[in-house]
Parts: C-alpha cells; structure tokens; sequence
C-alpha cells in the first residue's frame, strides 16, 4: 500500500508539535539521518541512512522482497554498509536475502541461532556465496553509521523463541533516538529493561508488529517514545496490531503511525528535530477490532512468566472468535497463533480453524498464545 490512509487534521499528543516534511530534503544526503519504515505488508523493513551510509534492517518476507530492492535501488544507493536480520522469521529474512543478492555489503549482523527453515538455509547459503561471516553482537556492541551512533541492546542470550532472539538496536544522532526491536517479546524486553543502557527513546518501532506478547508495560514505560511506528498489514490474519497494544499507546498519548494505514513512514533528523513525511494517524484501533481489555500493568515484563500472566493469556485465548485460523506443524500436540513460533519449520506448517484444532486434542502453545 503506497497511499495515505489517514487525514491529516488527526492531531498528535496534547501539547506536542508534529513537523511535517513533504518530501525528504537534499540536504539529509549531506548530513542528518532518514529512518523509513518500508510498508511490506505483514511483515518488517527499515532502512536507515546517514552521512550518504545505509543500514537495513529486515526485508519483509518472500513477496515484498522485489519491492525493498527496488526502493534501494530508486534511491540511489549502489552498496550497503549494514544488513541487519533481526531473526530467521520469513516475514523478515526474505527480503534480506534479495538485498544481499541485489547490493555488495559490508557487515551482516544477525543472531546466533539456527531456524529450521528453507528460508534460514538460504540465508546462510547466500551469505556464504559472498564470501561474508555473520557477525552475532553482544548487547552494549556499538557501530557508527554517519553521522548515528548505534548501540545493540539485544538478544542477550539465544533460547527456544525465535522471536525472543531478535537483534534490537538503538540509533542516537545528536539529541534524537529510535528503537526497534524486530519481533522481540516480553522476555527479551525484561532483559533490555535489565541491562543498564539507556532506553529512552523518541521514536519506538512497536515489537513484533504490533502483537500482545510485545510492548509491555514496563517496557514502554521506560522507553518512553513521543512516536511509535507500527508495521503490519492491512486486514492481517494475526489480528496485529492487538487491542491491548493499542490500548497502552492511547492510555500514554504517544503518537502513532501505521504501515496499514498510511504506507511508507520516514522520520528525517537533523541530530535536534525529527519531522515526518505524514502526520501521524493516531489510530489506535486493532487489526481485527477487538477492544483492549488489560488494565495497567496486567502484562508487565516483570510477570511475564508467572502463573497469574499465564492465566491472562489462557483466558484471552479461551474467548477468541470462532473462525480463528492458528497454525500447526508437522509434528506436535499444540497450536500456535503463527508458522515459525520457536523452531518450527513455516514451510512444513498448516492452517486450520481454532474449534478444529481443538475438537483434535490440541492446546494452545505457551509461546504465542
């Protein structure tokens, strides 16, 4: 989606100014930083440029791959400096695999970890053709991109979730910051919160699109962004952005752009100002309309793992809508909200609706659900 789906007269949070910036200005080829949420559909990419040096995080899965590529291409850029895979999920490795056939590269950064994928294997196929290593950061690992300062902030250890493995990373340039944190959930958020690095930050990519096993209150309290940037696609069958999610943004008057509903989103810094290529929509609905139900601190990334927040999550699956569509793999007793939880391999995995999956005998995953 290449349109603007929302009115420009939204307002942003009371008493704060949004800039609005047409068109990206010559001048932040020379100096500055442009960080642009490419609209991939369901799915993540983001490239970040500095001083004429480029980052790219993510590529979107399989479909949107042409479309990263012909977006770097049209703006110019002949080689990239970074490629980051946040995690071995095809809605975010697929397009990383056409850009690193598509540009030379510098440095690839990802996780260390194995995903049982075709994706995965054509990744490290990919990035052995060329010759390159992948380069796995421990948090608190820096890099410099122009003019940015970039500072790794996860995973701090590799477990079973592959979405808990995500690189996430916080880029400064001057007085501003953004954070993104590809797919990475409540715990990997705790041991963020646990580390000691400064997260505060204007701008936050919302985790895991959005999704309620992400963005918990501890930690959007902490980061404390003046602008959240959600990509996911329009009329998902995830249901992201979830209710809950959007329910905390609202609750802090933090102003919100939308991939679904608005397409592209670039925020262009000058080291002391941030302005938008749109407005922000500010439209804190659900991807699937459901209305938030979670007070304050229900989910926070203290008590992920306790058995009260558990029976949270069990209650909310128990009253999902009947034509839920979950995901079963090839081999196992439980149903998952996504292909690719932990170490199932997408290409193997099936659909069915969530009465039949449980008319079988299977239960819902403890990971997604």
């Amino acid at each position: 989606m290449l349109g603007i789906g929302c009115s420009f007269n939204v307002e942003a949070a009371p008493g704060q100014a949004v800039k609005i910036q047409p068109s990206i200005p010559e001048e932040a080829q020379d100096y500055g930083l442009t960080f642009s949420v490419l609209d991939v559909g369901q799915g993540l990419s983001l490239l970040v440029e500095s001083n004429g040096e480029y980052l790219l995080y993510d590529g979107g899965d399989r479909y949107a791959s042409s479309y990263v590529v012909s977006y770097l291409k049209n703006e110019g850029i002949d080689q990239l400096d970074y490629v980051v895979a946040s995690h071995y999920d095809s809605d975010h490795i697929n397009g990383v695999i056409g850009a690193l056939n598509a540009f030379p590269v510098d440095t690839i950064i990802g996780p260390d970890y194995i995903h049982d994928s075709q994706t995965y294997q054509s990744f490290t196929n990919t990035v052995a053709s060329l010759g390159k290593e992948v380069e796995h950061p421990v948090v608190g690992t820096t890099y410099e991109l122009g003019s940015a300062d970039i500072t790794v902030l996860a995973p701090a250890e590799i477990v079973d979730d592959s979405n808990d493995n995500s690189v996430a990373l916080k880029i400064e340039n001057g007085e501003n910051s953004f954070i993104v944190t590809g797919d990475a959930e409540y715990t990997s958020e705790a041991k963020m919160l646990a580390s000691g690095i400064d997260i505060d930050t204007d701008v936050l990519v919302i985790g895991h699109h959005g999704s309620a096993s992400s963005t918990s209150w501890d930690f959007i309290e902490a980061t404390t962004p003046e602008y959240a940037i959600i990509s996911c696609g329009e009329g998902n069958s995830y249901g992201h952005p979830d209710a809950d999610t959007m329910e905390k943004l609202e609750s802090m008057e933090i102003s919100v752009f939308r991939t679904d509903k608005q397409g592209n989103i670039i925020a262009t810094s000058d080291g002391t100002d941030i302005t938008w290529n749109v407005e922000p929509c500010n439209d804190y609905s659900s991807g699937d309309g459901s209305l938030g139900t979670l007070p304050a601190g229900a989910l926070s990334a203290e008590s992920v793992n306790t058995e009260s927040s558990t029976s949270v999550l069990t209650s909310a699956n128990n009253t999902q809508p009947k034509e839920q569509i979950v995901w079963l793999s090839a081999t196992g007793s439980k149903y998952h909200s996504k292909p690719d939880c932990g170490t199932m391999n997408p290409d193997t995995a099936r659909q069915i609706s969530i009465d039949d999956a449980i008319s079988q005998g299977y239960e819902p995953c403890e990971k997604c659900y």
